[in-house]
């Protein structure tokens, strides 16, 4: 089992970027093998019920914050849990994903959803209907401009231009989020991982059996099950190991982001099961 910690541009680590380095540090001193960064541009207000967090919560950009904590670390891997993809334009994602995997020398990890909050979309101008074309082509946009060629597809087209330079990483680990089947079907067809929230042990469990009803290629190798328990559920050993027995590979756990001494003590707590 692998450990992430969830949240490194959240809540308290927010506020202050000493902070969020000082549990970067600590984590990756603990063990830990991963920081992951969350992402909304913004949130409804007032709340709607799907809203996954109050108006006001303190969640920094994704790539500022992990490019933050590259710098003072050297072997953690950095996260995004998850990208709402369908909002990104892909070449400007391309050249964010690209230069944190740079400046990381090779230690980001691409997590993707298709997004649901309604809200969100409207506010950025982008329509919530066909949010699943547009992820699959937004990856494949990215794809072709690291190879350098031209891509013309429902939603992007772009030709004779190049982005330089690419990411370290011959592929950037793809994993995608979310609980209804085509999800399931996009990260054993064709990414690393799948990554799967807010899920307990009988949760986890119908998901992933839902996942292995799909045929992995086999030149994609082991698929990672990544899992966040609910944020508010105790996790022990028993648990740990209950979770392993269902084949996830990594937990990607939530610490209380209110004060960093919580979280840093958090992070030595959840140490003490590696």
């Amino acid at each position: 089992m692998r450990f992430g910690l969830f949240g490194i541009n959240n809540g308290a680590l927010a506020t202050n970027p000493a902070d969020a380095i000082r549990v970067a540090v600590a984590a990756e001193q603990a063990g830990w093998e991963s920081v992951w960064a969350s992402e909304h541009y913004v949130l409804p207000d007032p709340p709607v019920p799907a809203a996954p967090l109050p108006p006001d919560a303190l969640i920094l950009d994704p790539f500022v914050a992990l490019s933050n904590v590259a710098a003072h670390t050297k072997n953690l891997s950095l996260g995004t849990g998850v990208l709402v993809l369908p909002l990104h334009n892909p070449l400007i994602l391309a050249k964010k994903v690209a230069s944190l995997d740079r400046v990381s020398n090779g230690r980001f990890q691409l997590g993707v959803g298709v997004g649901y909050l309604e809200p969100e979309f409207r506010a950025l101008g982008v329509p919530l209907a066909g949010r699943g074309e547009r992820t699959v082509e937004c990856l494949d946009a990215m794809e072709a401009v690291w190879a350098g060629l031209d891509f013309k597809g429902h939603h992007v087209e772009f030709a004779q231009v190049r982005a330089e330079p690419k990411p370290v990483q011959a592929h950037v680990p793809v994993h995608f989020g979310g609980h209804v089947a085509a999800s399931f079907r996009r990260a054993v067809t064709r990414g690393r991982g799948w990554y799967g929230w807010s899920l307990d042990l009988e949760a986890a469990g119908k998901a992933i059996a839902e996942v292995r009803k799909f045929d992995r290629p086999a030149e994609l190798g082991p698929l990672e099950i990544s899992v966040t328990p609910p944020p508010r559920d105790r996790i022990d050993k028993a648990v740990v190991d209950a979770y392993a027995e269902l084949g996830v590979t990594r937990l990607v756990l939530v610490p209380r982001w209110a004060q960093v001494g919580s979280v840093l003590e958090f992070v030595d707590d959840v140490a003490a099961f590696f």
